[in-house]
């Protein structure tokens, strides 16, 4: 598993792999607590463009370095979400606390 992070303008932008699931987040929980620890991190982007999957680790993993950026007075986004994935964040109640951007045709029918 390939986990992309990039910073630009004290945003962290973290590309989202295909699945979300226990494996896959504790990479990114690790690799983003160290860049936001270690850099002067404003806002997190996560990118879930190629994300079809995600379970109760994900929503872990996104409500942890929520909680996290939040403390140090910055922001979380999810961008790119896909319909199925969009669902699942709106049922386990992250959509009312995190911004969840649809991609384009991802609307839910």
């Amino acid at each position: 598993m390939e986990t992309r992070l990039k910073m630009a303008d004290h945003i962290l932008w973290i590309r989202v792999p295909g699945e979300l699931d226990h494996h896959s987040a504790e990479v990114i929980c690790r690799e983003a607590d160290r860049r936001i620890q270690r850099e002067d991190i404003r806002e997190v982007i996560f990118d879930f463009a190629d994300t079809t999957f995600c379970d109760s680790s994900g929503i872990g993993m996104l409500m942890g370095r929520y909680k996290m950026i939040r403390a140090l007075g910055g922001r979380v986004r999810a961008v790119r979400v896909q319909a199925q994935v969009a669902r699942i964040l709106t049922l386990s109640g992250v959509a009312k606390i995190i911004p969840v951007e649809l991609s384009e045709g991802g609307r839910e029918k």
